[in-house]
């Protein structure tokens, strides 16, 4: 044991004083195009389901068939990062994540492509908790790495403000051309990825018990809510598809804490500083997510946009994104995390109620000025959030325990499609696009007065020091 822990650190140190800076452009590279992906196809709905059909339940398959198993993958994910090395988990995702963009642009009818956005979020499932276990081995100080996560999280926000835009720009000429953009970016991340150190493996049981349950009880509660739109709420298919979530998702939590080798360790989240995040992550996903995909059929369907002018109302909302992260690790520094984390909460709440209030009123100028802080807010919020998980957990489990984070993200998102999408269906677009803004909100509020208790956790150096178990 003592030769395989001198072995961990020996991979350690040569990751991190091998090639940094690379490691963490493969790992921005990465979360680019899996951000770009979850956002640009948001645009073009319209657009897919004139040319391939499918009405709106197909057009939320369409998100959810990626964000499902991004969701529900990302626990195995986490695990496989660990087990056989974060880089060799990357290259198996991007291989995947850019042979089903062509399958994505190649599709001829609605069944083609979700099934292609299925494996697409496989293989986004599969780079992200490497990506972050990359950065985590390349910068094993947590003031170094909490800048690291600012810089990738950057990554993610020219994602969220240049997807929009690319999206709606090329789907003016053909929606296939959204998912071919992913193509020289993976050659890139490919080309880059030649010069990252292996990682090292660290031996893990597989919890295939966990896996399957918490599979079926994603996808259930994501069917459910989805045809609850169309079939409403009292449909014997939706009850019984929600009603097998609810069971599964309580068989799952008890394997979880009776079994040896668990794909979630429920003892990582002991502290306050370390579930917090994943909270945080899930409403964050509810809010950002859900506004972006409301505001993409609501503007084009009550507002008359067109996919283009559509992706231009977005700049100015994930713009300030990019600059956020940077700004969220200073304050971190300076303050603690729990500063930009609350601030970026409150900031998110209080676009969306603005948004809750005046949207069916409101001209497109108003809309974007009341999207902007739901912007800015994220920028703050998820970066140090992300952080304070990380250096909460033992390095050795960095990858379950981001694994675990993106999970309450995806499941966020997952769950935002298909409930705000099945508002759209029952209220009407107006309606719905008001009561999902308001409920996005309500989320958002519960977790930033939840927030305000990290103020008492301290600096990342000292109390966030990651525990044993």
């Amino acid at each position: 044991m003592e030769e395989t822990n001198t072995e961990a650190e020996a991979s350690t140190t040569s990751v991190a004083s091998g090639a940094p800076v690379r490691t963490l452009a493969v790992a921005l590279l990465g979360f680019f195009i899996i951000t770009l992906d979850a956002l640009v196809v948001s645009v073009a709905l319209p657009a897919i389901g004139e040319s391939v059909g499918g009405g709106i339940t197909g057009l939320q398959w369409v998100m959810d068939g990626y964000t499902l198993p991004f969701a529900a993958l990302l626990l195995l994910a986490g695990s496989l990062s660990d087990r056989m090395g974060a880089k060799t988990v990357f290259v198996a995702g991007l291989t995947l994540f850019v042979i089903s963009s062509v399958g994505c642009a190649m599709a001829d009818g609605i069944g083609l492509l979700i099934a292609a956005r299925f494996v697409q979020g496989t293989g986004a499932a599969f780079m992200t908790p490497a990506s972050l276990s990359l950065i985590g081995e390349a910068f094993p100080d947590p003031t170094k790495k909490a800048r690291a996560i600012g810089i990738w999280a950057v990554g993610g926000a020219v994602a969220s403000a240049s997807g929009p835009l690319v999206g709606g720009a090329l789907t003016m000429l053909s929606w296939r051309l959204i998912f071919l953009i992913n193509l020289p970016v993976g050659a890139i991340a490919a080309w880059l990825l030649a010069g990252v150190p292996r990682s090292h493996c660290h031996p893990t049981s597989f919890d295939w018990k966990g896996q399957v349950t918490s599979l079926v009880a994603l996808t259930a509660l994501t069917y459910g809510l989805i045809e609850a739109g169309e079939q409403g709420i009292s449909n014997t298919a939706v009850l019984a598809s929600l009603s097998l979530a609810l069971a599964t998702g309580a068989v799952f939590l008890w394997l979880q804490m009776q079994g040896t080798h668990p794909m979630v360790p429920l003892g990582l989240f002991r502290s306050y500083a370390a579930a917090m995040p994943l909270a945080i992550g899930f409403s964050f996903m509810v809010a950002f997510f859900g506004m972006v995909f409301v505001a993409s059929l609501f503007l084009q369907a009550e507002r008359g946009l067109n996919p283009m002018d559509t992706g231009l109302a977005f700049v100015p909302v994930t713009a300030f994104s990019i600059f956020m992260p940077m700004l969220a690790a200073r304050l971190a520094e300076r303050y603690g995390a729990w500063m930009p984390i609350v601030l970026g909460q409150v900031s998110m709440s209080v676009g969306l109620f603005g948004l809750a209030a005046f949207a069916e009123s409101a001209s497109v100028p108003v809309l974007v000025a009341w999207m902007a802080p739901v912007g800015i807010g994220g920028g703050l919020a998820m970066p140090s959030a992300t952080s304070l998980l990380l250096n909460s957990v033992p390095r050795r489990r960095a990858g379950t325990a981001s694994g675990v984070l993106n999970t309450c993200r995806q499941v966020g998102g997952a769950v935002a499609i298909a409930a705000f999408g099945a508002l759209l269906a029952a209220l009407g677009t107006t309606a719905g696009a008001t009561a999902s803004y308001l409920n996005a909100a309500l989320l958002m509020s519960i977790t930033a007065v939840g927030s305000l208790s990290l103020r008492h956790v301290g600096a990342p150096d000292t109390s966030l020091a990651p525990m044993e178990l």
